[in-house]
């Protein structure tokens, strides 16, 4: 175990429980504070006099929290029977409790257990008690870097099966989706999706996604789609180790729609996949939606899925209209473009498809150089319809856009050009209109 920090101060006869005592022993801050106090409300007025707030969060059970500089403390009745509280917790490493002395109450053999790196159960009635303890034996060995005990291993394996065929109730939405937000967050979050599968946990709480094992490609992909999808994540990660929680979970989810889309070319008998990323984001819609995870965020991962598959330019004037009309989703939808490419080892992947892929993300990169922000719109809505004697509708919009394209690539520079370009596209209209009425008239 690390050096240990500097204890905060303890609160008269309180008790810091769990993973802040945990964290603490490991040489670690935590990032929040579990505490047992004999009056939590005092408890937690004593700890906010220095500079913070206190207020109940559940009076009944004496549920009380204080928050200081935006790290929270919260605080519980001190149990009669401490150590059987304990007990009652879910891996050894969390059941122990520390006094403003540093003395620790350890029932369970957690010290030991800290020193060794390893994560085991207090028991296995205890998981079973929570069904979300089973996710969190994931997403602690991923993101304490530490090893899963072998009969905890088993357990949990056994556990999420069972709760699998029989349909256990699971726990709420909004808990599971944090355990798999940090999970994803973390910087060995593709060892952890392998790990959920590996656990059975996978096909819990993102059965699409684990409908990709054993879904063989071929052509480009060396491996099934759900490990395609897990080897992407970690090429993303090897390149941007910052990227956003959006930008993981797309880069996870990208070829999600692939097993439900499946198919074979009668000519080549190839396997295809027509139209996998539009049904990818409609699944990683679903799939975040049920998690009730931040709308902005779930309908930014469905976009990125959705144009992942797209064309990569050849030309700078391909270039400039590719960084025009996905401007929002860049730079994201390059790095997740380039993780799918990178995770793609399949006999077709040769040095001269890599290099045509590496030159289009050149030309890509630098028509975003060139042009990191959209230029200023040179025509207002209102002037389209002023000059194309239209009311408000769908062609004014679709004008707009190809005037706005236009003066991305360069095409008008100058609000008199934009006109210009406009009264072209009137001309195109009205010729289309007639070709339209000359039909209905020849039908």
């Amino acid at each position: 175990m690390s050096h240990r920090p500097k204890l905060p101060a303890f609160p008269p006869g309180a008790l810091l429980v769990g993973g802040a005592a945990r964290d603490l022993l490991r040489g670690q801050l935590p990032s929040d504070y579990d505490w047992a106090a004999p009056n939590p409300a005092q408890a937690a007025r004593w700890t906010a006099d220095t500079g913070g707030a206190a207020f109940p969060l559940d009076e009944q059970r004496g549920h009380w929290r204080a928050v200081i500089g935006g790290v929270q403390h919260d605080f519980v009745p001190l149990p009669t029977d401490l150590t059987a509280e304990l007990l009652r917790r879910d891996f050894t490493v969390n059941a122990l409790a520390m006094d403003q002395a540093g003395h620790v109450t350890d029932p369970s053999g957690g010290l030991s257990d800290l020193k060794r790196r390893s994560l085991r159960m207090v028991s296995e009635h205890n998981l079973r008690d929570d069904p979300l303890r089973l996710l969190r034996a994931a997403r602690l060995t991923i993101t304490l870097d530490f090893r899963l005990e072998e009969r905890t291993r088993l357990a949990v394996q056994r556990l999420a099966a069972e709760a699998l065929a029989h349909h256990w109730p699971l726990p709420a939405a909004e808990r599971t989706a944090a355990e798999l937000n940090a999970l994803l967050l973390s910087k060995r979050a593709a060892s952890g999706v392998l790990l959920l599968h590996e656990l059975n946990l996978l096909a819990l709480s993102l059965p699409e996604l684990s409908e990709g094992a054993g879904v063989v490609q071929g052509g480009f992909h060396h491996l099934d789609v759900l490990h395609h999808n897990i080897e992407a994540l970690h090429q993303l990660l090897a390149r941007f180790p910052d990227a956003d929680l959006a930008l993981r979970w797309a880069t996870l989810l990208h070829d999600v729609g692939k097993p439900r889309t499946r198919g074979v070319n009668p000519d080549t008998g190839r396997n295809t996949y027509y139209g996998h990323a539009e049904l990818g984001a409609q699944l990683a819609d679903e799939m975040l939606t049920r998690l009730r995870q931040p709308r902005a965020l779930t309908e930014r991962v469905s976009a990125l899925v959705k144009a992942h598959m797209v064309h990569l330019p050849t030309t700078e004037r391909e270039a400039s209209r590719f960084v025009h009309r996905r401007r929002a989703l860049l730079p994201d939808l390059l790095g997740l473009m380039l993780a799918d490419r990178e995770a793609s080892r399949g006999p077709q992947s040769t040095p001269q498809t890599r290099l045509a892929y590496q030159l289009g993300f050149e030309c890509l990169l630098s028509a975003l150089e060139e042009r990191p922000t959209a230029p200023p719109p040179l025509l207002s809505g209102r002037q389209i319809m002023a000059l194309l004697k239209v009311p408000p509708g769908p062609v004014v919009g679709e004008v707009l856009r190809a005037v706005n394209e236009a003066a991305a690539l360069g095409d008008v520079c100058t609000p008199a050009e934009a006109e210009a370009f406009v009264l072209v596209q009137r001309d195109r209209l009205t010729s289309n209109e007639c070709a339209s009425q000359q039909v209905d008239s020849q039908a």
